[in-house]
């Protein structure tokens, strides 16, 4: 891991250089994509069954084919272990209780009676239809069906297709079950930019969606990219990510253990470690080797951290704060003995882990908030996945007859200072006639 210091007069360019994300998705990705979405919009479920064989290893006979039905969803609960079962029960019982918090905290419609007597208001409503893209590539992430399609359902969206690679045409038990625990509709297998283009567009069998949610790899983010407008999405997901603030009190192999749990998403994953105790990051290098050593994902981890992965040496508690806000990283621990005394002065990240004991890995399975969050320093303007993402916000304005008039003369006014004088004459017409 890479070493560096606030004290430093280079430090700002050096901290810039190490998170950049630009370019991590090449032009010919792009115009890759842009072929598959064109294919598929031209041809429907003919391109779907073409990319099918070209990229997950199968022929299937028919559309119908990679459309896994209900009681297969069901049936896969039966076909799992006895732990991982009860695994997603647990996780799909948790997130949808938080989503339901969220829901009653901030998902309600609203309205008053201002003292003209204009009824004013907002108006909350799900969306009909969500697509949800589960990964399958380096390994299958039935997590990811949980952290979108519930938070969709408590939403009350009505309909929750997932799509999913699987090579040779078999998905995974565990990924239906999951599904099947987070109330999802419709299950296709699907994978890449090409189902990305038939939840955007639809085709002769596909139903389109009005957003699009969960990550991918470059080509589904490249896809999402690409619909975006024709469709709502979630976010563009980069490489995941994790800053660990760390003292001197915080268990070195915690922390440790929590930057591999990171650096084996991908070889692009970026696990930060920030202290003022420079022993602390001195404990941190020394221990490495021998904990990665041990890891059957060794190869990505020792790749992720050798390219990505920072020690960084805060002089000041300020400085220490400054870093946090300007990486606005995915997941922020906060492995100190106070920290909530931190909150304060944090603006920027995706999910924070306050204390030892609230290791990021808990927020990625069972803690309950949605594990998809805004990544590559988009944290400074996006926020979790939540019930809020999949709501319609609609603006209700009901006037009465006396108040309209009254609010419509200061209408008519601004509206022929930006010469408008439609709009003013609209607004005139409410109060010079009286009715």
């Amino acid at each position: 891991m890479r070493r560096l210091s606030t004290r430093s007069a280079q430090f700002s360019l050096e901290l810039s250089a190490s998170i950049d994300h630009a370019g991590l998705i090449a032009p010919e990705v792009h115009q890759t994509v842009a072929e598959i979405i064109r294919a598929v919009r031209e041809t429907g479920d003919q391109a779907l069954l073409h990319y099918a064989e070209q990229f997950d290893d199968f022929k299937p006979p028919s559309i119908e084919s990679l459309r896994v039905s209900p009681s297969e969803m069901a049936a896969a609960c039966e076909l799992i272990s006895r732990p991982v079962d009860d695994a997603l029960r647990l996780a799909a019982e948790r997130v949808g209780d938080y989503h339901q918090r969220q829901l009653e905290a901030l998902g309600q419609s609203w309205e008053f009676e201002d003292a003209l007597g204009n009824v004013l208001g907002q108006r909350v409503q799900p969306m009909a239809r969500v697509g949800v893209y589960a990964p399958g590539g380096k390994a299958c992430y039935p997590s990811t069906v949980l952290m979108t399609a519930i938070p969709a359902k408590v939403a009350g969206v009505a309909s929750v297709v997932l799509m999913a690679p699987a090579k040779g045409g078999a998905m995974s038990p565990v990924l239906l079950a999951a599904a099947h625990y987070a109330g999802v509709d419709e299950v296709w297998i699907m994978g890449g930019a090409q189902a990305i283009a038939a939840m955007a567009y639809g085709t002769q069998s596909v139903l389109s969606v009005d957003k699009i949610c969960g990550p991918g790899n470059v080509f589904v983010t490249a896809a999402k990219k690409q619909v975006y407008g024709d469709v709502g999405i979630d976010m563009l997901a980069g490489p995941s990510e994790v800053l660990v603030v760390a003292d001197d009190s915080a268990r070195v192999d915690w922390v440790i253990a929590d930057l591999l749990a990171q650096a084996e998403h991908d070889e692009q994953a970026q696990s930060i470690v920030v202290s003022q105790s420079a022993s602390f990051l001195d404990a941190v290098q020394a221990g490495l080797a021998d904990m990665v050593a041990a890891q059957p994902r060794r190869a990505i981890i020792e790749d992720s951290l050798r390219h990505r992965g920072l020690l960084i040496h805060a002089e000041t508690a300020e400085d220490l704060i400054s870093v946090i806000n300007r990486v606005a990283p995915e997941h922020l621990e906060l492995a100190i003995n106070n920290p909530e005394g931190l909150l304060p002065d944090i603006r920027s990240a995706g999910a924070i882990f306050l204390g030892q004991y609230s290791p990021e890995v808990l927020g990625d399975y069972t803690a309950g908030p949605s594990h998809v969050l805004p990544t590559s320093g988009t944290a400074r303007f996006a926020s979790a996945l939540g019930v809020y993402d999949f709501q319609l916000k609609q603006s209700l304005i009901h006037c009465s007859a006396d108040g309209g008039r009254e609010i419509a003369k200061s209408a008519a006014v601004l509206a022929e200072e930006e010469g408008l004088y439609a709009h003013a004459l609209s607004a005139a017409k409410r109060f010079e006639t009286g009715e």
